[in-house]
This record gives C-alpha cells, structure tokens and sequence, in this order.
C-alpha cells in the first residue's frame, strides 16, 4: 500500500496534460489484480485519476488471463468508466473497439507484455523486453495458446520416394516444389501439425512455413545476404497470422513479409527471398512428378496425420478462432485466394479468388511493371509465371501453352520454354493461396479479382 501511495504523489506531481498516458505506473496495473483491498482500492483511483485510452490495451489484454471473477470484474468496471462503453467481458468487441479508435499505446506496454507472457513461457519475455522497436502494434499481437515452439517445427524431415507414400491417396493436398531438379511433396495433413519445416533443398536450405488459421503456405531462403536466419514458431499471432521468431535475436517475423517485425532486425532491411510452391493434389503432383520424394510419416511426434484431421472444426466453417481489425465482405472469409506481392512492386498486392481461376485457366495480370500469366490446371492448382508482354491463349492443362501467334511454350516447374532454338524463357514467378480473411487483414489496400 506504501508503494502505491508514493506512486499516486508521484503522479500527481508529474502530470501533464498533455502527456497523462505517461503518468499511470504499470505497476498500478498489476495492484488492480492482486494486491491487498486497500492497494486495489488505491489502484483502481490511481488508473481512474489519470485516465488515458491507451489503458485499455493492458486491462483487455490482463483480463484475458486473471484466474478470478472478482478480478475480472473489477477490470471491467474501470474499463467501462474510463472508456464509456458497455462491453462487459466482451473481449472480441473490447479489441476491435481498441483498433478502430487507436489510442496510441502506454509507454511501458511492451515491459508490460514481457512480464504477463513470462508468467505462460519464461522464453516469451525476450520477444517485448527492452521496448523493442517494432513495424506492428504490439497491442495486435496475440498469444496463439502454445508456448515457443510448442506446435514443433520439422527440422529436415525424413523424406521418402514416391512408391513408398502408400499413406496418401489421390485427392489429398499436397504442397509442391520443384527448385533445380529436387523435386518434393509437404502434404498438408502433416504440415498442419507442425506449421513450418527448414529443409535442405537443391542444396541450400529453405524454411517452409505453414500458417494454418490463414490458410497459407510460403516457402522462404533461410539466408538473407549470406546470413543464415533459423526461425521457429514464436508461439505469437499478428492479425491471425503466424509470427515466426529468430533464435540469434529472439526477434518476431511476419509470415507473409518474411520479415522482421519486432525485435533488434527490425528496420534493418532484411527481408527473406520467397519461391514457388503450388497447391496441388497428391495424385496431379505425383503424376507430373513419379520421381518425386514425399515428407515421411515417420517425423519423430506421435500425431494424427489423417487427411483433414488438424484443425477439421475450424476448417469447417467461416468463423475465426482470432480477431482482425478489419473484414471484407466480397468474399467470405475463407475463401481461398491466390496471393501475390512482388519485391520489384512493394506497394501493390493483389489477391484473386481462386474459384475466378478455375473458370480462367489462362488469367494475365500485371503487379508493378511485372506482366504475368497466371496457369490453372484441371486439378485448380495455379503457377505463376512473367509473360514479358506476350499473351497467351490457351493451355493443355498440362506441360504445353500457345501465344497469341500460335507458337507452343513448354511449361515446367520453373518456367515457360519457348519455342525455336533460342529456347526462351519466362521464369515463374513466387505465388501462394490465403484465406481471403488473412490476406485481406496484412494487406487492406490489396486488389481482388472475383469476377
């Protein structure tokens, strides 16, 4: 209690009114939860005295996780004084309340987060201590339920040929790669398990990352300029999205940048190098690809790897286990989308519906100064390819494509090979599905194409 008197003279020695954010101790914070009757009492005027919407963050964000209903109560009533609105424990209404009038952020917020996330993982507080510089709100980072790497990432699985995969049946999703002769298949009823792999491909070493609720899979260069990044799941959400972390600086990356987003890398310019994967079937993927290797059973967890086990309610309907800012309606939520940025056009997106593509199958499209030619095949897998201001009329589904002049284009993995002995090339460009929900929620001012 002698505490918290000292820190109610201190305020209001020092307040200001244009800066009362700044004056309320975190620690009157922690008092309003588990201090005496008196230091709650004293807390709670101490909150309500210098009061700042900035507050809200950390009471929505502490009352997530008091073991009580007199604390929880007790939350709520300050916040719904301070605030004016009446949203009881609502917290999905209190967060998008937060995020459509932004209040700005409490100077000690990221010292708050470190020391509420050490009390669930000791590792999380190396993720918000020091106040580190960020490109996100912190106030938009969400726990996923699971400690650092507790949904356990494949660090070079066993792989296995083609004939031996009797595990898998013809319609089951597969992610496919093909990068320099290595050809592989990642089916999705495993990933959804573990939600990222780092693997040696083609000689180099890749990490694949799988973002279940967003419904994405990207596969990324681990090394950045020479330098070797080895990431795991953090454990951490932005916008429903993954948050992977880095182990030399415990800094948080974006799924969908591959870059830095909190942490000591952040404004470095760092941003890890995307390639290609398709979303396909196992059945499409083995038929283009017999020699392919195939991600064994065999991964060292005890798990259900039946087809649409993982996640089989969530996948089931269009509602979300996590709250975003903002929703668009032109599709619903779920709804599988195939994505697209470009290094070469930073400030543009573009998202189209993947069910547009299946009635499409030869869509041209531009990003920046990037003409490209998006191919759908009967199985409603899509590759990307630079069309270098050549149109393209028709495909056979299958390994062939005709310009406009009627001249045949070979397709592979890597790229379209013209005809003639000059055998041009139009390589293929990176591309991956999304929820709609997700992709729409990093990237509001994306283009879609739905028609």
């Amino acid at each position: 209690m002698r505490a918290l008197i000292l820190l109610l003279t201190g305020a209001a020695l020092l307040a200001s009114p244009s800066r009362l954010v700044a004056q309320t101790p975190i620690e009157a914070f922690w008092a309003l939860v588990s201090g005496t009757s008196l230091e709650m009492e004293a807390a709670d005027q101490l909150i309500m005295d210098y009061w700042d919407d900035a507050h809200a963050s950390i009471l929505v964000e502490l009352m997530r996780y008091v073991p009580d209903e007199a604390s929880r109560r007790r939350i709520i009533s300050v916040l719904e004084r301070g605030t004016g609105q009446r949203l009881g424990r609502d917290l999905k209404g209190w967060w998008e309340w937060i995020w459509r009038t932004d209040p700005g952020t409490h100077p000690e917020y990221a010292a708050f987060k470190a020391e509420l996330y050490a009390t669930l993982d000791p590792s999380f507080e190396e993720y918000f201590d020091d106040n580190p510089p960020a490109n996100i709100r912190l106030d938009e980072i969400r726990w996923g339920g699971v400690g650092r790497d507790g949904i356990p990432p494949l660090d070079h699985p066993k792989m296995i040929p083609a004939a031996e995969a009797d595990y898998l049946d013809d319609d089951n999703v597969v992610f496919g790669i093909a990068l320099d002769g290595d050809v592989r298949a990642y089916p999705k009823r495993i990933l959804a398990w573990h939600e990222m792999f780092k693997d040696s491909i083609a000689g180099e070493h890749y990490t694949g990352v799988y973002c279940t609720l967003c419904g994405t899979m990207i596969l990324y260069r681990s090394a950045y300029h020479g330098v070797h990044h080895e990431l795991g799941t953090s454990g951490f959400l932005y916008r429903s999205n993954k948050l992977m972390y880095d182990r030399a600086t415990m800094s948080l990356w974006s799924t969908f940048a591959g870059e830095p987003a909190v942490g000591p890398l952040v404004g470095r310019g760092i941003a890890l190098e995307p390639r290609y994967v398709v979303t396909t079937t196992w059945g499409e993927w083995h038929r283009r690809h017999p020699e392919t290797l195939v991600l064994s059973l065999d991964t060292g967890h005890e798990r259900d790897y039946g087809e649409g086990v993982a996640y089989r309610d969530y996948f089931a309907t269009d509602r979300l286990m996590f709250g975003v800012p903002r929703l668009d309606g032109r599709l619903p939520n779920k709804a599988e989308v195939l994505a697209l940025r470009f290094s070469d056009a930073p400030g543009e997106q573009l998202a189209i519906w993947v069910r547009y593509l299946s009635r499409n199958r030869v869509y041209h499209d531009r990003l920046g100064e990037i003409e490209f030619v998006v191919l759908t095949d009967a199985s409603g897998a899509s590759r990307v390819y630079e069309s270098a201001g050549r149109r393209f009329t028709g495909w056979d589904s299958d390994s062939a494509v005709w310009d406009d002049s009627g001249a045949r284009w070979t397709v592979t993995e890597a790229g379209l090979v013209g005809p003639g002995p000059a055998d041009e090339r139009l390589k293929r460009l990176p591309a991956h599905r999304a929820f709609w929900f997700g992709w729409y929620a990093q990237y509001p001012e994306t283009r879609l194409v739905r028609r």
